[in-house]
């Protein structure tokens, strides 16, 4: 199901240059861009725990839609496929203004710079391409929710999860102190 997705190799991905003698200002961006992914993680985590209990058995499909109305992210969201698909859309936001904005101007400061916000971008795609795949398994599973439909939601559940949580660690660590030193805003 997901052999057309084609995954890159975290032992390929570029480094970029270490920035050394940064003060707690220009630290700042790349502790506020941790803060957006520590929401991603949480949301990541509390999709995946849903989606676990109703596969288990352990929890209705109405016990998530009010498990879900408790969310921050989702508050004004009554429906488990409605919960996704936001989490969906809120990741698909923050890479677009990633590569709208921020990497462009990173991609300015010199070769090995480019080299990182190149593969951030091709890590884009791949997210991109889990998300369009979950939504449309979510849509089938909200149709027919049946245990094959479950599965198949969950494998690509999990492979977002895989995916996007390597990711959002490789960016924090490639370009975290550069937001600061090179004053770009988050």
């Amino acid at each position: 199901m997901l052999l057309d997705i084609a995954f890159l190799d975290d032992a390929t991905r570029p480094r970029a240059p270490k920035l050394e003698n940064l003060t707690a200002h220009q630290r700042a961006p790349g502790r506020h861009l941790k803060m957006i992914h520590d929401h991603l993680r949480q949301s990541v985590t509390d999709l995946r725990k849903m989606v676990d209990d109703v596969m288990a058995g352990e929890k209705s499909v109405e016990e998530i839609e009010a498990e879900a109305e408790a969310l921050t992210m989702v508050s004004n969201y009554r429906q488990f496929g409605n919960l996704c698909g936001q989490h969906c859309q809120t990741v698909h936001m923050h890479h677009s203004i990633e590569d709208a904005h921020i990497f462009p101007a990173l991609s300015e400061k010199g070769e090995a710079w480019k080299k990182v916000v190149d593969r951030l971008q091709a890590e884009h795609e791949i997210v991109h391409a889990l998300l369009v795949k979950l939504i449309a398994s979510l849509n089938v599973l909200v149709r027919d929710p049946s245990p094959s439909n479950f599965a198949e939601a969950r494998e690509i559940n999990g492979s977002l999860e895989r995916v996007l949580l390597s990711h959002l660690g490789y960016e924090e660590d490639e370009i975290g102190d550069a937001l600061g030193y090179f004053q770009i805003g988050v």
